[in-house]
This record gives structure tokens, C-alpha cells and sequence, in this order.
């Protein structure tokens, strides 16, 4: 059996504490079943590869790399590029919508006040009825 180093211990700490805040997020209601099915075959893969960090050497001979860390480093870089694209992208998103459902409130509004407007006079008082009759 292969010796255990002390990153692998705390690897697997980490991934406990994972799988604990991940349920406890499912509890919560805040994660859907598929979220926490994903989240949780994650942190298992993530364990996986934590004890037998060997299954990663046909991939590390392929790309030509020498240690697992390299890899863990140039794969954390493209993660982390691809999810400040997609935040980017869904901020965008919900910029133009809240954009849209502000400008239709303000029309609203405004043809509310305008409607007003046609009721009463431009001073907000009801105009005064005319009793002369002709």
C-alpha cells in the first residue's frame, strides 16, 4: 500500500467538509437533487484522485507534464477563466432584464401620472365644475 503524505489527509478533510456543506446546502433547499447529485460525484472523484493520485499519469504523459501539480495548476487557471466568463455573462443578462423591468415601470408610472394629469388639472386639483348654465 502506498504512504499516505499529509496533503492527502488534508485533501480528504477538505472533501468531507464539501460533502457536509453540499448536504447541507441540499437540506436547505438551496440545491436541486441533480445539483446535489453533481456536487457530490464531484467531491467523490475529487477523493479519488486525492488516495490515488496514479490514476492521473496517463493523462500527465499525454500532455507532456511532469508533475500532477502542473496539471492541477494550468486546470485551475482554465476553470477559473471559464467561470468569470460565465458570471460575466449571466450578469449581463440579468443587468438588461433588470434595465427593461425598470424602463417599464418608469412608462408605467408616467402614464399613471399623465392619466392624472387628464382628471385633474396641472396643479393636481379637480377642476371646479361650472354651474352657469347658458
Amino acid at each position: 500500500m502506498a504512504k499516505i503524505l499529509g496533503i492527502q489527509i488534508l485533501g480528504i478533510l477538505f472533501v468531507f467538509f464539501m460533502m457536509y456543506y453540499t448536504f447541507l446546502q441540499y437540506k436547505r433547499k438551496e440545491f436541486t437533487i441533480k445539483e446535489y447529485s453533481f456536487w457530490f460525484a464531484f467531491w467523490s472523484i475529487f477523493a479519488i484522485v486525492t488516495l490515488f493520485p496514479q490514476i492521473l499519469d496517463p493523462i500527465l504523459t499525454t500532455l507532456s507534464l511532469v508533475r500532477a501539480l502542473d496539471f492541477f495548476i494550468i486546470a485551475g487557471f482554465l476553470f477559473l477563466i471559464f467561470v468569470i466568463f460565465y458570471t460575466y455573462t449571466v450578469v449581463r443578462k440579468t443587468q438588461k432584464k433588470v434595465e427593461e423591468v425598470v424602463r417599464n415601470i418608469a412608462i408605467n408610472q408616467n402614464f399613471r401620472q399623465s392619466k392624472i394629469g387628464e382628471n385633474f388639472g396641472n396643479d393636481g386639483q379637480r377642476p371646479k365644475k361650472n354651474n352657469a348654465r347658458l
